[in-house]
């Protein structure tokens, strides 16, 4: 995927501005640059200003939509708590700001992560994240976004996400990982 050339869009496709977060159509025909293409969608410049596309979508910019991932087996047995956390951090491992190449975690943005049992081999999971503006319209977004990968994981069959901002986000809270790759460090 080159950034610098465009893709014209095969169809008209909602979008989400970055970083309002406001819902939109791009027409058919208009030119869209791809800047990232992370966590399963995309983000695009159209005439200047940036949108978020999701992945199901990738068809109107000439990519093939991704086959549905496939649902790990569940193990024989009762599943663990533990096991369930691993596949939760993951799925959010898999979540990505639009403006930013980092995932929510490294990024420092998932402040609190507990499971609780909902039945037999199924958890309700409650999310405590922040943003790294809180006038950042896209925050609806990334937490819906959540909501969705972890509702995607068999054993959840609840997701709460909370938007908190205290403490305020700063760039102390990034992995060193996630510094690493923006160049912080």
């Amino acid at each position: 995927m080159n950034p610098n050339e465009p893709k014209i869009l095969t169809r008209d496709v909602e979008a989400s501005v970055v970083p309002v977060g406001t819902k939109v159509t791009l027409q058919k025909g208009e030119q869209a640059y791809v800047t990232q293409s992370l966590g399963g969608s995309y983000t695009v410049v159209v005439n200047g200003n940036m949108f978020r596309i999701a992945d199901q979508d990738a068809d109107a910019l000439g990519f093939e939509a991704p086959a549905k991932a496939a649902t790990p087996a569940a193990p024989a047995g009762p599943v663990t708590q533990e096991q369930i956390e691993k596949q939760v951090w993951e799925a959010l491992k898999s979540c990505y700001d639009p403006e930013i190449p980092v995932n929510i975690v490294d990024l420092g943005l998932i402040y609190d992560c507990h499971l609780a049992p909902a039945g037999e081999n199924s958890f309700k999971a409650d999310i405590k994240m922040t943003l790294t503006a809180p006038g950042c319209g896209m925050g609806p977004v990334l937490a819906q976004d959540v909501q969705n990968k972890l509702l995607s994981l068999e054993p959840i069959d609840e997701a709460n996400v909370e938007m908190v901002w205290d403490p305020p986000w700063n760039q102390s809270m990034m992995t060193e990982a996630a510094k690493l790759q923006l160049g912080l460090m």
